[in-house]
Formats: structure tokens, sequence, C-alpha cells
């Protein structure tokens, strides 16, 4: 599944600053109006905590990396191998 890379720790709570820093994120990493407009508009079918849901299900931390897995050893966890 497709996600948007984006630190949602400290960003302000109330939620058009949520979906406004999620639309920003998803338009600089190529996402498509439709794709992103999806997302937002599920957020907004229901409370604030849904909204929260939502685009929590949508991002992944800038920090985590497709290829962290890769590891044999400690599976992407950080040993000696990988440097993690």
């Amino acid at each position: 599944m497709k996600k948007v890379k984006l630190e949602l720790v400290g960003l302000d709570g109330n939620a058009f600053s949520i979906m406004g820093a999620f639309q920003k994120a998803a338009r600089q990493q190529g996402w498509t109006p439709e794709e992103y407009k999806k997302v937002l508009d599920e957020a907004m079918t229901g409370d604030y905590n849904h909204l929260l849901a939502t685009i929590m299900d949508n991002t992944e931390s800038p920090e985590s990396e497709d290829d962290e897995e890769d590891c044999d050893e400690c599976g992407g966890m950080g040993c000696q191998f990988c440097d993690e």
C-alpha cells in the first residue's frame, strides 16, 4: 500500500492542519490529486479520531526505510552487519 512519508508527531493537532500537512506531503511525493483526495474524503467521514486513524493508516515516518528488513541478521533492527 502506498504511504506518504510524514512525521505526524509535533504537528498542530488541528484537523485542518493535519489534512493540509498530509496533502502537501502527498503532492510533493508525487501522489495524484485523486489519490490524496480519496484519503482526505475518507478521513472526513467520521469524527476527529477517525480522521487521525485514517491519516495514520496512510502515512509512515520519514525515518522508515523500505529496505530495513534486508538484513538477515537482525531484520532491520540494527546490528553490526547493517549499522542501523
